[in-house]
């Protein structure tokens, strides 16, 4: 008789135990961009506050181009010796990453 409930109590035992299956959900990456227009702007329009910023930042950094977008975001192109770049700044000369 022992064994018997033993047997029922082991088999009880093993259909109480869940599965482990996991599923994974499928998921998708998306990359959604915003591209902001910007437009040309004579250097000599760039605020002050952005200037400043950017011989703080690039002493020795020659402003090439400029530009603006209606958020007042400033696109400003840059040289450093023979070295190129390209930085982002709001209306205030705080640096933007985009």
């Amino acid at each position: 008789m022992k064994k018997l409930a033993l047997a029922a109590v082991v088999i009880l035992a093993s259909l109480s135990v869940p599965a482990n299956a996991t599923t994974t959900p499928n998921k998708t990456a998306m990359s959604v961009s915003v591209q902001t227009e910007y437009t040309e702007v004579a250097t000599d329009a760039v605020p002050a506050a952005v200037k400043t910023a950017l011989q703080t930042a690039y002493p020795n950094a020659k402003l090439e181009k400029a530009y603006v977008n209606e958020k007042k975001e400033y696109k400003l192109e840059i040289s450093v010796k023979d070295q190129k770049a390209t930085v982002y700044s709001d209306v205030n000369g705080n640096w933007l990453k985009i």
